[in-house]
């Protein structure tokens, strides 16, 4: 599936950035915070890190979609068993629940 390629290869970006990252904090003095010309250190790495969370967040919906088609339930809510509407799932194609069911619980 292009989507999951397409975030697997931003997953390997951003562990190469995080990868990066960690090299030039070990070649840094501790104190980047007063840098005043640009972001510190301690701030890309937090950036980079909840990046890569997002990433593997994005990985797990799209892979738990193929499952659902798999299975034969790709389309179907995995809440109430109602046809999530096809507008919807163009939007996002891995889509678990119907809009109803998002907004009740705050997707």
């Amino acid at each position: 599936m292009r989507a999951r390629d397409e975030a697997q290869a931003r997953l390997v970006r951003t562990d190469e950035r995080i990868e990066g990252l960690r090299r030039e904090r070990a070649d840094e003095p501790a104190d980047d915070e007063h840098d005043p010309d640009g972001p510190t250190l301690s701030s890309e790495w937090t950036m980079a890190r909840a990046q890569r969370e997002v990433v593997e967040s994005a990985i797990s919906e799209i892979d738990a979609a193929l499952e659902r088609v798999a299975a034969g339930d790709y389309g179907r809510c995995t809440r109430c068993g109602r046809q999530i509407p096809a507008a919807r799932l163009e939007a996002r194609p891995a889509a678990s629940l119907c809009l109803d069911c998002a907004a009740s619980v705050g997707s």
